[in-house]
């Protein structure tokens, strides 16, 4: 009878224990189907409801769609991946990849640009964690086939890895432009010494390693030829095996070129106008600072991975590494990625842009985050309203709508503003009065209405910006202009500069509503391009910050307009309201647009050259 009993007893176990698992079973396939049906309101209001950048309290928000902004950006695709409780919650494509094309889907591959940098940088620091290297070495001590010349800044301090993955080592080239598909592509030594094919400057130290942060690509170049030296093998054969496959990364590449097989995957590149790069996208043999092809799934798996090397269970680099990675050298800029956050829930995160691609990814420790990649030059503006939707429908502390207040203020409180501030980065803040408002802009942006918040501060309604006044003798003496988190800071200038400047404004409103270049643009595209021909620019004509850019571009530049020949035809196209003149120049062998602002003293203040 004990052995009935013992049996009885265990089927009525097994009976209860099976009711068990039914119930759980339905539960968890209630469970899913409401968090699938959660997903897709959440994915309809991420799509549908974009809100803007500022929401003013009292107001009903200002929404838009996804569809509607593509429509009006000319971005044809946008690929879409989403962290939510430390999972993959939702990866979806929208639009196609060129015009007529197939449609984005979620294995849609794009490239990473600049994203390819924070992955990159795990294999520096997974070889850093084995030691095969050393963070704070010279890396000169690693460099087998080439060396990085010393002079007086390295021989005070020299170019470490740390330095080089922070943006804080003194290097030069900001960034790269890419090679067209049929071009012929440089070693990676020909790009460090800016040597034909490469189309870059020298890659050089020319400010003390560790005083400041400046970014650089030409740094991640450097280190690229570290990993070559050290491993003996082809970089993108390291990055898989050390980095990718380890995280899951099984769509994504290096391979500079694409292989020909993959070409059916891609999004095709294009411009702001909508049409796509000629020749396809650019090719770029700088695989370790925009060398990446890969999808927002796959990114999603690499933010995943470094909160997995967070909690010391990654095969690819150790807990301490990881918070290593993650701790700011300087201006915010980590190993690798930026980090922040304004509470005390921390987020790392880059952009990127390549030509014709744009494309950012937001991922907080805490498991939540987000993927962005678009195919479009505008996709820059795009990524950024789709990561604030994200941000608000998911309730992230940080990239969602900055809210405001929105105060009554006496006219003539308001017009003590107006006037001209030279804020610290060397650009100039505008606000003035445009009947009955008032309105801000940095020269050569576009002007933006302000409102105020209080009788000292005025915020913007389309982008999240705030200027604040310091007020003495009943006038404005200085701003501190906050765009988001970046902030500039700055003192009024002299009247007799300010009333220079409002001149130049009123002049520039007038030829933007008559269509008229600026009459000395004429003049100064046609030294400006001599000089670039000869490599004998002159700086002084330039502002500081154009002159350092040119300089570093200035080899690249030259061979350009070597390749283009004489000059045959310079026209001018149109006006642009920021006081941007837009010419059409034909060459010998190819046609070019140049896009050139003048300040107010006649000197170059902006120049951009496209194809065209």
């Amino acid at each position: 009878m004990a052995t009935l009993h013992v049996q009885q007893a265990y089927q009525e176990f097994f009976v209860a224990r099976l009711i068990a698992i039914a119930l759980a079973a339905c539960l968890s396939v209630t469970a899913t189907a409401n968090g699938a049906k959660d997903a897709e309101d959440r994915i309809r209001r991420v799509t549908q409801e974009i809100p803007s950048p500022v929401q003013v309290r009292g107001e009903s928000p200002t929404k838009t769609s996804l569809a509607g902004r593509m429509t009006e950006l000319n971005v044809p695709g946008v690929s879409i991946a989403v962290i939510h409780d430390g999972r993959i919650e939702w990866s979806r494509g929208f639009g196609v990849t060129r015009a007529g094309g197939p449609a984005v889907t979620e294995a849609t591959l794009f490239q990473a640009a600049s994203i390819s940098k924070p992955v990159f940088a795990l294999a520096v620091l997974k070889l850093a964690d084995t030691g095969k290297l050393n963070l704070q070495t010279n890396l000169n001590e690693y460099l087998k086939s080439w060396r990085l010349p010393d002079n007086e800044f390295t021989r005070q301090n020299p170019v470490t890895l740390r330095g080089v993955l922070s943006h804080s080592a003194g290097l030069t080239v900001h960034g790269f432009p890419g090679y067209e598909s049929n071009a012929v592509l440089p070693t990676t030594i020909q790009i460090l010494d800016g040597s034909p094919p490469a189309n870059t400057a020298p890659i050089r130290v020319d400010v003390l390693p560790g005083s400041r942060y400046r970014y650089s690509g030409g740094g991640y170049t450097l280190a690229q030829q570290v990993l070559g030296d050290l491993s003996g093998q082809p970089l993108p054969k390291l990055l898989r095996d050390s980095v990718l496959a380890p995280l899951g990364m099984t769509r994504s590449t290096f391979e500079q070129p694409l292989p020909a097989s993959r070409a059916s995957e891609v999004a095709l590149a294009h411009r702001a106008d909508g049409t796509q790069v000629v020749g396809g996208p650019h090719v770029y043999p700088e695989i370790a600072a925009a060398g990446l092809w890969t999808t927002p799934s796959d990114l999603a798996r690499y933010a995943l991975g470094v909160r997995t090397a967070l909690s010391g269970k990654s095969s690819v680099i150790s807990a301490s590494m990881a918070r290593t990675m993650l701790t700011p050298v300087l201006e915010g800029h980590a190993l690798g990625p930026l980090v922040g956050g304004k509470t005390s829930r921390k987020y790392f995160t880059h952009n990127g842009g390549n030509e014709g691609y744009r494309c950012l990814l937001v991922a907080y420790e805490d498991g939540e985050g987000a993927v962005v990649m678009t195919n479009g030059d505008n996709g820059g503006v795009l990524m950024e309203e789709v990561m604030r939707g994200i941000a608000s429908v998911y309730g992230w502390p940080d990239f969602a709508p900055a809210v405001r207040a929105m105060s009554s203020v006496a006219p003539a409180t308001l017009e003590k503003f107006v006037g001209a501030y030279e804020l610290n980065d060397g650009s100039t803040y505008v606000v003035r009065k445009e009947r009955d408002l008032i309105v801000g802009h940095v020269l050569g942006n576009t002007p933006l209405t302000l409102y105020p918040s209080s009788d000292h501060e005025l915020f913007a309604r389309d982008q999240d910006l705030v200027v604040d006044f310091e007020v003495a003798n009943g006038k404005a003496s200085a701003v501190r202009h906050r765009l988001g988190d970046r902030e500039r800071r700055g003192p009024r200038v002299s009247e007799a500069r300010s009333s220079k400047i409002l001149g130049w404004l009123d002049r520039t409103a007038q030829r933007f509503k008559e269509q008229k270049a600026d009459p000395q643009s004429d003049s100064a595209i046609r030294k400006l391009i001599a000089g670039l021909s000869a490599a004998k620019p002159d700086y002084d004509s330039m502002s500081p910050r154009l002159a350092e850019a040119t300089r570093q571009q200035l080899t690249g530049l030259q061979r350009w307009f070597e390749y283009l020949g004489a000059m045959k035809s310079l026209e001018f196209q149109r006006a642009n309201e920021t006081g941007t003149d837009e010419f059409r120049i034909v060459f010998d062998k190819d046609a070019v647009k140049i896009f050139i602002r003048l300040n107010e003293d006649g000197r170059i203040e902006a120049a951009d050259l496209s194809p065209g």
